[in-house]
């Protein structure tokens, strides 16, 4: 927590708040990717 706290001294809310939002979508995107590489084996069987 004081990690956060000192990051958001150092470089603004605004960058904090992007970058835990873009590692909150990271796995999501992942997963994303994953699901639409697989869309053609299960359109075709």
């Amino acid at each position: 927590m004081d990690q956060w706290i000192s990051l958001v001294g150092e470089v603004g809310f605004p960058v904090v708040v992007t970058l835990f939002l873009l590692y909150r979508i990271e796995s999501k995107l992942d997963t994303l990717i994953q699901s639409i590489q697989s869309l053609p084996e299960k359109l075709h069987p």
